[in-house]
């Protein structure tokens, strides 16, 4: 079942999302690690500094934050997509895929040619996902699995 669009808004974050957002991403981690270490993590901590040269958007249903992810710039054509995290109830149902789409339409309105982001090897899911929308494995490296598009194909 799919979420009705006029029910989720998509939005930058804000600092009053901070512990809302964290609480979710680390949550996410959790769910696929099966246990966490928040150490890992200090971007968390202070998002609006952390993230202070991306675009981090905020996915909310009735006021609930059910999703995030970032665009963060790595050179002048090239970004990377990070903390793409839906919380576990809400999967499945289109948030992340509406996520990534906003991330991508900024990526081209900012001119950029590729996108770049990685995940966890055993995260199969996760990587049929990416897959599904465009994206294409590049190389495997460390238990990670690094994926890229091209912006200027036209199918994407």
């Amino acid at each position: 079942m799919t979420i009705n669009h006029h029910d989720l808004t998509i939005l930058p974050f804000q600092p009053a999302d901070q512990s809302e957002v964290k609480s979710l991403i680390l949550s996410g981690l959790a769910d696929h690690w099966g246990t966490l270490d928040p150490a890992r993590n200090p971007d968390l901590n202070d998002i609006k500094l952390s993230y202070a040269n991306a675009v981090f958007l905020v996915a909310r249903l009735n006021e609930r934050i059910i999703g995030t992810g970032a665009l963060i710039p790595r050179s002048e054509k090239i970004a990377e997509i990070v903390r793409m995290s839906v919380a576990s109830d809400q999967r499945r149902k289109g948030v992340g895929k509406m996520i990534l789409q906003k991330l991508v339409d900024q990526a081209r309105l900012d001119g950029l040619d590729k996108l770049i982001l990685e995940t966890t090897e055993s995260w199969s899911e996760v990587i049929e996902f990416y897959l599904r929308l465009g994206f294409q494995i590049t190389h495997h490296l460390n238990g990670d699995v690094y994926f890229e598009m091209d912006l200027s194909d036209p199918k994407y």
